[in-house]
This record gives C-alpha cells, sequence and structure tokens, in this order.
C-alpha cells in the first residue's frame, strides 16, 4: 500500500476503535449493572438492552450505505456519529432499564460500518483492498479484546453509566480523525441496481449468514459468561479482567499460524469449517461445565481461538468475493447481517437465561454454530479474488 492508503487505514481504524471500545466494554459488565439498577431489570429486558443496538444497526445498515452513495461518506459517518454519541449520553443519564434500551436503540441508529468499508474501498486500490480490509478487522479485533480487559476495570472506575458516558466522548473524538485523517475519494456516479444481484449471490448469503451467527453466538454468550464467572469463580465483576486478559492473549497464539496456513494451498475454506465446529465444541462445553471452573476456562479459550479466527476470516472473505461495482450494497447486507446477530443474540440469551438458567442460554447459544456447519459445508473456493468488472481507476485525490 502506498503512504495515503495506510493513512486511509490507520485513521479509519482509529475510529473503528474509538468508537467501538466503549461499546464493547459494555458487554462484560452489562448484566450485573442490569440486575442491580434501583428496579432491578428483567433477565430478557438485559437481552433486550444488549441486542437492541444491533436491531437498529440492522434495519439502517442499508439505507445509511446508499445515503453514503448520494450524499458522500463523509458527511453520513459524522452525521451516524452524533446520533451515536447521542445515544451513549442517553444510556448513561439514568437507572431505568427501559431509558437504557431507548438509548441504545439511538446508539444503534448511528448506523456507520457500511459507510466507513464503503470509504475504505474508495481510497485503496483493488490489488491492497484485501489486506487493507484484514487490518481494519484486526483493529476491530484488538478493540474488542482490549475493551473485554477494561471493561471491568473501567467499571470498577466509573460505573457501567460512566462507560457509556465515555462512549459518547470517544465517538465525538473520533470526528476529528475522520475529517482530518482520512483522504476524501473523488465524486462517484452513484451506484444502482446492485442489491438484488447481491442478494442473489449464495456465496455472499453464506458468509452474511456467518457473520449474522457469529455475533449472535457473542452477544448470547456475554449475555450469561459474566454470571458463570461471579458463580462458579466467585469472582467480582471488577475482577474479571483477571481472567479474560490471559485467556484472549492465549487464545491469539495459534490464530495467526492457523491464518497463515489457511492462506495457503486453497486451506481457508478447510479451517474456516474447522473453527465453526470449534465454536459449537466450546460453547457446548460451557453449557455442560460452566459450574466447573476449570472446565469454564478452557471453553472460554476455544471459545476466543475460534471466535478470533471467524472474526478475521469474515471480512477479509466478503473483500475478495464482493464484486467491485457491487461493493456498496454487499457492505451494506454484510453489515445488516453482522448487527442483526447481534440483535438476535442478545434475545435468545435473554430468554435462555430467563427460562433455561446459564446452563440453557448457553446450551441454546450452541445451535447456532451447528446451524452455521450445515451453511459453511456448501461454500464454494475463497481463496481466490473474483476478476473485477472493467472499470476505469478510481485514483485517489487529496
Amino acid at each position: 500500500m502506498n503512504a495515503l492508503e495506510w493513512r486511509a487505514v490507520f485513521a479509519l481504524g482509529a475510529l473503528y476503535a474509538l468508537r467501538m471500545l466503549g461499546m464493547f466494554m459494555v458487554l462484560p459488565v452489562f448484566a450485573l449493572y442490569a440486575g442491580h439498577l434501583p428496579v432491578p431489570a428483567q433477565p430478557w429486558q438485559i437481552g433486550l438492552a444488549i441486542g437492541t443496538y444491533g436491531l437498529t444497526q440492522a434495519l439502517l445498515q442499508i439505507p445509511m450505505g446508499m445515503a453514503s452513495d448520494r450524499f458522500g461518506r463523509k458527511p453520513v459517518i459524522v452525521a451516524g456519529m452524533l446520533v451515536f454519541a447521542a445515544g451513549s449520553w442517553v444510556a448513561g443519564a439514568t437507572d431505568e432499564i427501559g431509558w437504557i434500551i431507548a438509548g441504545r436503540a439511538l446508539q444503534g441508529a448511528g448506523a456507520v460500518s457500511a459507510a466507513v468499508a464503503a470509504l475504505l474501498a474508495d481510497v485503496t486500490r483493488d490489488a491492497v483492498r484485501t489486506m487493507a480490509m484484514a487490518i481494519l478487522g484486526a483493529g476491530m479485533g484488538l478493540a474488542f479484546v482490549l475493551a473485554l480487559v477494561l471493561g471491568p476495570l473501567v467499571a470498577g472506575w466509573i460505573g457501567v453509566d460512566g462507560i457509556f458516558r465515555l462512549t459518547a466522548v470517544l465517538a465525538l473524538m473520533s470526528l476529528p480523525v475522520l475529517l482530518l485523517g482520512v483522504p476524501t475519494p473523488p465524486p462517484q456516479p452513484p451506484q444502482r441496481g446492485s442489491l438484488r444481484a447481491v442478494l442473489a449471490d449464495r456465496q455472499l448469503l453464506r458468509l452474511d449468514v456467518g457473520i449474522f451467527l457469529l455475533h449472535a453466538c457473542m452477544t448470547a454468550v456475554f449475555t450469561v459468561v459474566p454470571l458463570a464467572i461471579v458463580q462458579t469463580m466467585d469472582m467480582p465483576s471488577a475482577a474479571h479482567w483477571k481472567l479474560y486478559l490471559p485467556v484472549l492473549v492465549l487464545s491469539l497464539v495459534p490464530v495467526f499460524p492457523l491464518i497463515r496456513y489457511a492462506e495457503g494451498a486453497s486451506r481457508l475454506k478447510t479451517v474456516f469449517v474447522g473453527m465453526v465446529a470449534l465454536l459449537a465444541g466450546a460453547l457446548a462445553l460451557a453449557a455442560l461445565g460452566h459450574g466447573v471452573a476449570a472446565v469454564l476456562v478452557a471453553a472460554l479459550l476455544l471459545y476466543f481461538i475460534a471466535f478470533n479466527f471467524l472474526e478475521g476470516a469474515l471480512p477479509s472473505m466478503i473483500s475478495r468475493l464482493a464484486p467491485v461495482a457491487q461493493k456498496g450494497a454487499a457492505l451494506g447486507v454484510y453489515s445488516s447481517a453482522q448487527f442483526l446477530g447481534a440483535f438476535a443474540g442478545g434475545v435468545l440469551g435473554g430468554l435462555g437465561l430467563q427460562y433455561g438458567g446459564i446452563g440453557g442460554a448457553l446450551a441454546a447459544a450452541v445451535l447456532l454454530p451447528i446451524i452455521w456447519l450445515a451453511v459453511a459445508a456448501g461454500m464454494g473456493p475463497v481463496n481466490a479474488s473474483r476478476p473485477p468488472a472493467a472499470r476505469a481507476d478510481n485514483g485517489i485525490r487529496i
């Protein structure tokens, strides 16, 4: 990549990290926080509060992506970040679960993921776009890992309501990064008629289903795992980082060798399906043995090995397989599926917790990667990029 492309990747990665750090920090601590509100939240309300962000994201990713085609990427991203910051402040300014749910829904209305990915595609050449997307995905993964470690610590200092307000501040801090750090692409004619082609592409749809199920698993797991840690290990929320940090670091050790192995000799599909199977096995182990500390820790380690690989592989595969002329539509559908999965997982985890306890919620989560195995088994080759449609160069201008 050239200097301008590196600048765009790092600036957009910083924007993503600032936006998502606070969002992710809430995950390991929210269930405990909501259960100790002045009027304690019911389990289904906890799941709804965690998942509703994903629902509004899912509903608005495609419209916001289309708006970025018409009005420009940066104006739409700025508007979305302002809405996201407002929702974060609402959620942090109340101790009533109904208003927290409303704030989470408003956070999700700032649906800029598709527009950000489209902007990155606009300012990178075809030959380096997969690398750029992979680096952006790695930055998201780093923010996720850091947030799981920091969440319990920061909650101990400023409370979960403070995390919501901090999230609003971080979102506003991302705006100068966007406006000053990201190159502005030349105006492009609006893309039309591409959504139908994307929805008819079975290979892309299999990946969309995959990101839906992966993020459904994630939100379902973190609806109940903090409670399991408290019950099984007698570890208060503020100390959960002592478990998350070593587990997450150890989980990264095999991931990068696996990625290198998968990229060689067209093995990506084989390793990918294997990681989906590992995800199912980890959740099954957690469902059966969450009451035993060693089993719970082992299940979390296996879960994060699978999650970290899949979270990096999916956007890379989408960037390879999405035709250049339909990138906006493909990224919009992918992002909508991702956040709809977050909503579904929160609801599934909350209902499972309400009616089956921790074990029941984890058992319900096992169904998601089992479904994914059936979908992923029918994938075609994913190592090679599809040849892009003939088009003029969209050289970056600053």
